[in-house]
This record gives C-alpha cells, sequence and structure tokens, in this order.
C-alpha cells in the first residue's frame, strides 16, 4: 500500500465514512492514477479535466458513476493533499431524473417462488418485507431480529445512522424456517468465510437468476426490492412521510420520488380515449361542450351587428 493510499484511508476512518464508500473512492482515485500512470500528487487541474472528459466522451459513464468519481477526486485534494485550489473549478454535472423499476405484487409472488435455495428466499424476502438496503440486510446479526417487539434493528445503516423497522409476521415465519436449517450464531445470514457475513455479490447474483426464473422482463435487481417495498406502500395508503422513515431517508424529496411511479394516482387519471368508447358503448354521440348562455359565438355577433 502507497503511503497516499494509507493517508487517504486515515483520512476517510476519521470521517467515520462507510466501508462501501471507502472502497469505491480508493478504487476511483486509482483508476485515475492508472490513466496517466502518475501519482496524483504530481497531477494538476488540466490532467482532471482531461480525466474527466475521458470518461464522458469515451467511457460515457452514468451520471451517479461519474459525480462519485470527481467526488473522490475532490476529497484526495482537498482532504488528503490540501490542494483545493485544484479542484475548485470543477463543476458538478446536473442530475437527471430517473425513475426506480418497480415490480408489481405479482412479480413479487413470482420471484420468491423462484427462488430455490432457503438463505437466499430468506435475504431477499427480508429486504422486501423490511424495505432494507442489500448491504443493511447482508449486515444483520441473529440479535437484530427482535420476535418479542417484532421490529428489526438495524445497526449503522447508510448516514451512520441506527433505525427500526416493522418485522412482518409471514417473514418470521421464512426467518425461523431458516434459522432451523442453518444455525446462524453471529450474522444472520453468514459467508463461507468463518466469522463473516454473505456477500452483496452472492446475493445480486441469486437475485438476477431468481428474475429470469420467473419470467420477468423487467431489469430486475436487489434493490429493486427496496424500490417496490416503498411503492406498494404508498399505493396501499401509507403516509409518505413514514415511507420516509422506515426507508431511512434523510431527505423527504428522496422519498418522494415513489409518488411518480405509483399506480394510486395514475388509476385515477381516466384516459379520455377510454371516455370515448364507454359513451359509443352507451350509444351516445360525442358532442362538444356546449358554450356558457350569454357567451355569443362570433357568427351570432356578425350577424346581430349586420
Amino acid at each position: 500500500m502507497t503511503p497516499l493510499r494509507q493517508r487517504m484511508i486515515e483520512e476517510m476512518d476519521m470521517k467515520k465514512m462507510p466501508f462501501n464508500t471507502q472502497r469505491a473512492y480508493v478504487r476511483n482515485v486509482a483508476a485515475f492514477a492508472q490513466f496517466f500512470g502518475e501519482s496524483p500528487e504530481t497531477l494538476g487541474p488540466e490532467e482532471i479535466r482531461r480525466y474527466l472528459l475521458y470518461l464522458v466522451r469515451e467511457k460515457k459513464v452514468a451520471d451517479k458513476t461519474y459525480r462519485q468519481i470527481l467526488s473522490s477526486i475532490r476529497f484526495l485534494y482537498r482532504r488528503v493533499l490540501g490542494q483545493d485550489r485544484i479542484v475548485e473549478g470543477i463543476q458538478r454535472v446536473k442530475t437527471e431524473m430517473t425513475l426506480p423499476v418497480v415490480m408489481s405484487m405479482n412479480e413479487v409472488d413470482r420471484f420468491f417462488d423462484a427462488l430455490k435455495s432457503l438463505k437466499h428466499r430468506a435475504i431477499l424476502m427480508t429486504e422486501y418485507a423490511a424495505g432494507l438496503r442489500v448491504s443493511e440486510v447482508v449486515s444483520l446479526r441473529v440479535s437484530d431480529i427482535d420476535s418479542e417487539r417484532m421490529v428489526i434493528r438495524i445497526d449503522q445503516g447508510k448516514g451512520r445512522k441506527d433505525r427500526y423497522v416493522p418485522l412482518s409476521k409471514r417473514l418470521l415465519v421464512v426467518l425461523r424456517e431458516y434459522w432451523r436449517a442453518a444455525r446462524p450464531k453471529e450474522y444472520l445470514f453468514p459467508g463461507r468465510i468463518p466469522g463473516r457475513h454473505i456477500t452483496e455479490t452472492v446475493v445480486y447474483k441469486a437475485c438476477k437468476q431468481a428474475a429470469r426464473d420467473a419470467g420477468i422482463k423487467k431489469n430486475v435487481y436487489t434493490h429493486t426490492l427496496r424500490h417496490s417495498f416503498a411503492t406498494h406502500h404508498l399505493e396501499n395508503g401509507t403516509n409518505l412521510r413514514i415511507i420516509q422513515m422506515l426507508l431511512g431517508h434523510k431527505n423527504l424529496n428522496t422519498t418522494a420520488v415513489y409518488t411518480h411511479v405509483s399506480c394510486q394516482d395514475l388509476a385515477c387519471a381516466t384516459s379520455p380515449l377510454d371516455v370515448l368508447e364507454e359513451r359509443k358503448k352507451k350509444g351516445k354521440q360525442v358532442q362538444p361542450k356546449a358554450a356558457p348562455r350569454g357567451d355569443k359565438t362570433k357568427t351570432q355577433r356578425r350577424k346581430k351587428a349586420s
């Protein structure tokens, strides 16, 4: 490990940044250095500009990826190297609004039926039933499942915040079946390496395979279950602020994105094409709306004037 990488990790530790964020930042900075074949300490604003242009024009990275790489480089020069002037002129890209992929409740049922492994079913069902991030699910410990109070404790979720979420009765049945079969001791979902939990990669692959086996054509990934949880809650009438609390969102605007994918309000907006069809079935002619009394047409006014 180079001294620069060590210093960067130490700075991230002092800021108490999550492990996944630290790993991504280190990876991004390493890719930046490898692109030029030099240490970032010898690079300046022009090299950063060339690299970012390469990401946009040639690599065509997504906006989210671009922002993360830019944040990594800014952190390096500001916090680690103490050279704010090098990155002060770099502008962030405007965020595009993209809507999440959501499964219907029927698709969710088919998805769970397609999971052959009891362990994978328990993991992915926990993510959907409690609206958790996959990182939060794999990090669960046996002691986090409180069947007396019917809650699940999320220890240091995103943003380093603890929270509780309701424990579904149906999920509890599945978790008890899984516990009797696997007898986990520390982590609820242990991995192959003793003392460590299952990796997110393993869960991701199981999720993609289940979606294929269920015949779901949508681009389903682990976070789709969390999106579906929030959307189904909204469609069932749950208050948006309650959903925000369950998801652990800091900002209500983040939760509000689900109002754009919920069918609850969209179903109330009847298409005029369907109105035409209904009138046709009833044998009624579609006529223009009559003008209010006393509102004469232009033709009538012209005749009166002549």
